[in-house]
């Protein structure tokens, strides 16, 4: 059967985005004024991001499939697209290929987050348990009535040796609790296709279990690690807090889930908690996890706990943010404690940094195009890992070979009026770290503005 994908090169033609830009420029008003219009997006070979409301037009839904048809064939996973078009039609659109140093990001829709240092993780994605030495089992946790319990629901199941349990402990690297011994030596959970001895270990426990080959301790890795998402958090662990507010723990020790959320007994407890606690680590969140049930006995009983607590949100003083509809100055940020910086749209004068000066855990600074009284102050701070800058403020601190040394990832804000350029900036910074450059194809066009898309 003859392929009907289109090539790759098929791509360079600027006939076949033009429906697609007809599409996200329908009801645009900028060409109007007469000023230029500008529109940027994304295309991947299993979805979009389009700058468009309502439903996509069918000649431009045809189109949209023909170009993820075309990256298949080319096996290129996506392409990212920024164009400027003038009021007289003339066109020029900037198509952007994926990279191994662009992280895909929401909030870039043509460029992405860059990372300089190959490999780094933002700093939550980092960070280790406290200690909680002082932490004891709940005084529901019952092994016996655990096992008393599981032996009557499952009087078939075949349990785990003494000999089994102690080489899982080998092999994650920590001693299991009392419970989750107590649960395996009814269940080791080995069947192969007997998905009806599944269920029924799964009613009886409450979840669906893994073996105890498959335990796991839930790390960082497991969460969600971009640099776009992750540099703007911090962890947070208030004092009577039960969990603690990580990406992931070699205490969290996964045995079985709802489907889609991973429950683990929690053997690093945060200082509220208790040792061998069961928290739901979901899937949807990147850091935290809530309490579910004080102990494992409370769980296979169905005690669980009705108001769940250990998530948390990004708050002061680690993370502020200034800005319109936030907070209105720079020193109502500034606390020893801050570790991430955003400031955003703002109508008043650009902001001084010099009240930051001194922070010993800043790390990330992203600050909208405009609202910096003098880029060159960020020159000052040691610590940064991430910086988020307007395409005139990386300009300043390129031209003035003040890009902070530290850094280990960055991110480029653009505005309408920071069009195409955009890519050759990025491959200014990259060249710093000595990064593979960012390809861009640019291609030329002509899109009259008395045609809509139909």
């Amino acid at each position: 059967m003859e392929d009907q994908r289109p090539p790759l090169s098929w791509l360079d033609d600027f006939e076949t985005w033009e429906p697609v830009l007809r599409l996200m420029l329908a009801g645009d008003t900028e060409r109007a004024a007469a000023r230029p219009a500008r529109v940027a997006g994304r295309i991947s070979q299993y979805g979009w991001s389009l700058a468009h409301r309502g439903s996509m037009p069918s000649t431009a839904r045809a189109r949209v499939e023909d170009i993820q048809r075309a990256l298949a064939r080319g096996r290129v996973q996506e392409v990212a697209f920024r164009a400027e078009v003038r009021p007289d039609g003339r066109t020029t659109l900037g198509l952007v290929w994926p990279s191994p140093v662009v992280e895909p990001a929401v909030g870039y829709p043509d460029l992405g987050v860059l990372v300089l240092v190959e490999g780094s993780l933002p700093e939550p994605w980092l960070r280790r348990p406290d200690p909680a030495p002082a932490a004891v089992p709940a005084a529901s946790a019952d092994p016996d009535l655990l096992e008393r319990t599981l032996r009557e629901r499952l009087p078939d199941a075949i349990g785990a040796t003494g000999e089994e349990i102690a080489a899982a402990e080998a092999r994650l690297g920590v001693t299991l609790s009392d419970e989750l011994k107590a649960l395996y030596r009814v269940a080791r959970v080995d069947w192969r296709d007997d998905f009806e001895a599944a269920d029924r270990v799964g009613d009886a426990v409450g979840c669906e279990l893994g073996g105890l080959d498959d335990l796991y301790a839930i790390d960082a890795a497991r969460r969600h690690l971009d640099w776009g998402h992750g540099a703007m958090r911090a962890v947070s662990t208030a004092p009577d807090a039960a969990v603690q507010g990580l990406a992931g723990s070699p205490g969290w020790i996964g045995f079985g889930s709802n489907g889609g959320d991973e429950f683990a007994v929690d053997l690093t407890p945060g200082p509220g908690g208790h040792f061998g606690q069961v928290i739901l680590v979901d899937h949807e969140q990147s850091l935290g996890a809530e309490l579910v049930a004080d102990s494992l006995t409370d769980f296979v009983l169905g005690r669980l706990r009705e108001e769940r607590g250990g998530r948390r949100g990004n708050t002061l003083p680690a993370v502020a943010k200034v800005g319109s509809g936030f907070l209105e100055t720079i020193e109502t940020a500034a606390h020893r404690a801050l570790e991430v910086l955003s400031i955003g749209d703002w109508d008043g004068a650009p902001f001084s940094l010099a009240p930051l000066a001194g922070l010993p855990r800043l790390r990330t600074i992203a600050a909208s195009p405009g609202t910096l009284a003098d880029p060159l102050e960020i020159a000052g701070f040691t610590g940064l890992e991430f910086l988020e800058l307007g395409v005139r403020e990386w300009r300043v601190l390129l031209d003035a070979g003040a890009v902070p040394p530290t850094l280990k990832a960055a991110a480029v804000k653009v505005r309408d009026q920071d069009h195409l350029p955009v890519a050759a900036l990025a491959n200014e910074i990259l060249a710093l770290w000595d990064r593979p450059r960012i390809a861009q194809t640019l291609i030329q066009g002509d899109l009259a503005p008395a045609t809509t898309a139909r």
